[in-house]
């Protein structure tokens, strides 16, 4: 049926011919609640794996052997970027996973029930069974301990550690010699007296050195407790070594 120009029900605007050729559009209807919120949590999960495996993930501090730059209950993120296409530098605090009876049972922090041990595998909480320590030499590198002065040595340069060790601690009290292997790294809490690295481990298959395949990434913040809260940059004290 043609329209009437004289009937207001019929009659089609000039400037708009092509009105009366418009389909109506079918509404969209919205996905139910529960399905949305299942898919942001499917998504949410699969960043949060995502993110741990490949950029960073949080850890727990269970002890004082690298005070006073991390202390005990420090909970710590990791960066993992900087490992992609490179190798540990002196001066790095790493995290690593124990290359073998490191670890007293007291310090692996384990997540204690099933929720946490959920959250745990995908990031959203600190990880324990692992260690944490600066690097001092990598492979090809001299470490020795002490020259007349008291001080650690890389390749023949002494060492001025005290931007980051311990007041009061000295470099070591455990005299050594050691050549990392190509690599490997060597390294030690910044709280020497009462930190079971390297040097307490000499006398164990691969003579204290860890793998680097071991180390998870280099610590690049504290964010919890808030008072303790920090940035944490790799010292000026390893630049003049070669």
């Amino acid at each position: 049926m043609n329209p009437d120009p004289r009937d207001p029900d019929t009659a089609v605007d000039p400037a708009h011919p092509q009105a009366q050729d418009v389909p109506s559009r079918r509404v969209r209807r919205p996905r139910p609640l529960a399905q949305e919120v299942l898919l942001l949590a499917g998504i949410a999960l699969v960043l949060a794996v995502v993110i741990k495996a490949f950029f960073v993930q949080a850890f727990y501090i269970p002890s004082a052997s690298m005070n006073d730059t991390l202390v005990e209950n420090d909970r710590i993120l990791v960066q993992k970027v900087s490992y992609w296409a490179g190798r540990p530098h002196r001066g790095d605090v790493v995290v690593f996973a124990d290359p073998g009876g490191w670890l007293p049972p007291q310090e692996s922090h384990k997540a204690g029930n099933l929720v946490t041990r959920g959250l745990e595998a995908v990031g959203l909480y600190p990880t324990g069974g692992h260690l944490v320590k600066r690097v001092i030499g990598v492979g090809g590198d001299e470490v020795r301990c002490c020259d007349d002065q008291g001080r650690m040595t890389v390749n023949g340069v002494p060492l001025n550690e005290r931007s980051y060790l311990a007041p009061g601690v000295e470099p070591s009290s455990v005299a050594f010699d050691v050549k990392v292997a190509p690599g490997y790294v060597w390294v030690q809490g910044d709280n020497r007296s009462d930190s079971a690295d390297s040097r307490a481990h000499l006398g164990d298959p691969g003579g204290g050195q860890v793998p680097v395949d071991d180390i998870v990434g280099k610590v690049f913040a504290v964010v919890w407790p808030l008072d303790h809260a920090k940035l944490l940059r790799t010292p000026a004290t390893f630049g003049s070594v070669r």
